[in-house]
């Protein structure tokens, strides 16, 4: 099993425990003298087998990250740093959006308020982050695809 495929089965897993533990609540309290509509203990043990799959899937998924070197780093080294990049990329945009945005005078005598940072400075270091982050995502992608789990 490649990589990838195994990060789709941990995400499809997860999404199997989110759905259980909703039906598990849904399930829980009945008024007397009625049935749930599934059996809890049914449903506690699909919980319990989907969790398990979900742990064994994830250690797996963490050992092939950090075994694999890629450009002289691991998996594990580019997905922190690709996480990194990512919140960087966020904040540079959102500094460069609230230094740019405007503010309103009524009359000459209210406050003039200005950019304390340079937009345009920032707006390209936010660029050339974003960037980045592409190039890294699409090689951790491509392994992803080529590393046997």
């Amino acid at each position: 099993m490649k990589l990838a495929e195994a990060l789709q089965e941990r995400a499809d897993l997860n999404r199997k425990v989110q759905q259980l533990r909703s039906r598990l609540t849904d399930n829980a309290l009945v008024q007397e003298g009625e049935k749930p509509a599934e059996d809890p203990a049914e449903l506690l043990k699909d919980y319990d087998d989907a969790m398990d799959a979900l742990e064994t899937i994830t250690a797996k998924i963490n050992l092939a990250n950090c075994r694999t070197v890629v450009k002289g780093r691991t998996l594990t080294e580019h997905i922190a740093k690709r996480d990194m990049l990512t919140q960087k990329t966020a904040a540079y945009r959102d500094l460069a959006r609230a230094g740019s945005a405007l503010t309103r005078r009524a009359t000459r005598g209210e406050i003039k308020i200005l950019s304390a940072v340079n937009v345009k400075e920032l707006q390209k270091r936010a660029d050339e982050l974003a960037r980045d982050l592409r190039l890294l995502d699409n090689l951790i992608q491509q392994t992803n695809w080529t590393v046997e789990l």
